[in-house]
């Protein structure tokens, strides 16, 4: 989907469409904005069906955040400027600071997704869910599949999205997942690209090594250190080079990603390793002045993904943590549980004992919470959960809490 967040608000607010844009933050600016405009105008509500009129003099700017939010996507307008996603929002707000500032609505975005995701069940039987926003699809088993090199079932689906939604997509066809996905974004928004087999050399190899997907910011670093800069110059590497460099397993996939090998089928039911929640804070937290603070945050977290868990009708029985310090260094935890279970009372109990083995005397930029080693939840409906503990540990140092009553335990 084509900047599919931003795309889903210009639905919301189609007076914003040609603006810079960043979404990721700002819930509080943008509601004490509706609230001037209530008081300005208290005969309007400016609600759902008043969105479409907000004046855009009254939308936040990225100037207006203070913080240290990041941005989860931005419109095409936005990144003219060099602001993309992950970006840093103040970082953003040097680069553009005139750009529209609205915060991440994720109920809406799943709605869209499985609006547009119906969508092409009706015209392609073989589906790969990759995300929100992204999928893989098998041309070759639906009607029409291949006719004009798969161009007229991409025409359709494109035309039958957009009449269902409202929103555009990019679509690459290739011989493979792999080029295929690189191929989607050779002419967004709207593009429709065809790699054919033989066109390998033309088409893929003068490329970055970056836009090979499973080659981050790191590896392409190493690969640049020592002059590869191009998928054909990593090409050009034998295999056995790359795997001592690179590691076995890595080196030998860079080898066959560079000469466009790819054997993945699409995947038409594909498991998760894992599910997480985790969250930058506006300023550093450190547990010794800012527990009440530190455990409100991370029993949301704890919430959250329970609920993600739930929703997608899974259980898990390895509960970790991550925490990111001012210092930017990295520590994680975990704790294999002897059942499985989605219960946000278990998984916060054993995720506050992954804490208690943390060193926490420097302040903390960012918490998360993961579980891991997945099972579908109906594959464990024999082997329920023990009874929920009664308290359950915060923060170390903080008080007892009260699972019954979700309140502090005086």
């Amino acid at each position: 989907m084509d900047a599919f967040y931003a795309s889903v608000e210009h639905l919301r607010y189609p007076q914003l469409r040609g603006l810079p844009m960043a979404i990721g933050a700002g819930h509080g600016l943008l509601q004490a904005r509706l609230a001037h405009l209530r008081r300005m105008q208290p005969e309007r509500r400016w609600d759902a069906a008043d969105r479409a009129h907000i004046p855009v003099d009254m939308f936040p700017r990225l100037s207006d955040y203070v913080g240290r939010g990041v941005i989860t996507t931005a419109t095409y307008e936005a990144r003219a400027f060099g602001i993309g996603s992950a970006m840093g929002l103040m970082k953003a707000a040097r680069l553009c600071p005139q750009a529209i500032l609205l915060p991440a609505d994720f109920p809406e975005y799943r709605r869209h997704s499985q609006a547009f995701k119906q969508v092409i069940r009706q015209h392609v039987p073989v589906m790969e869910n990759r995300g929100i926003d992204e999928v893989y699809l098998d041309f070759t088993t639906a009607p029409d599949g291949e006719l004009e090199g798969g161009r007229v079932l991409a025409r359709r689906l494109q035309e039958q999205i957009h009449r269902a939604t409202g929103l555009t997509c990019s679509i690459g066809i290739a011989p493979n997942k792999l080029i295929a996905k690189m191929a989607s974004e050779f002419n967004k928004p709207r593009g429709i690209s065809v790699v054919l087999a033989g066109e390998l050399q033309a088409r893929i190899w003068p490329l970055p090594c970056s836009k090979i997907g499973g080659v981050g910011p790191k590896t392409d670093a190493r690969l640049k250190a020592h002059g590869i800069a191009t998928i054909a110059q990593l090409a050009a590497c034998s295999r056995d080079w790359l795997m001592r460099e690179f590691g076995e397993s890595h080196g030998a996939w860079m080898h066959d990603a560079a000469w466009g090998r790819d054997q993945r089928p699409v995947a038409t039911r594909s498991e998760p390793v894992s599910l997480s929640r985790e969250t930058t804070f506006e300023r550093d937290l450190h547990a010794a002045t800012d527990r009440a603070e530190l455990s409100a945050i991370f029993t949301k977290l704890v919430e959250q993904l329970a609920a993600d868990l739930q929703r997608k009708g899974y259980v898990g029985r390895t509960v970790g943590v991550k925490l990111r310090f001012d210092d930017f260094r990295i520590q994680t935890r975990a704790q294999t549980m002897a059942f499985y279970t989605n219960d946000a009372v278990h998984i916060r109990q054993v995720a506050g004992r992954c804490l208690a083995r943390v060193d926490l005397s420097r302040s903390l930029r960012l918490l998360g919470v993961r579980m891991g080693s997945l099972q579908r939840q109906e594959a464990q409906a024999a082997a329920p959960a023990p009874a929920a503990p009664q308290t359950l540990p915060l923060f170390p140092g903080e008080p007892r809490w009260n699972a019954s009553t979700a309140a502090p335990d005086n």
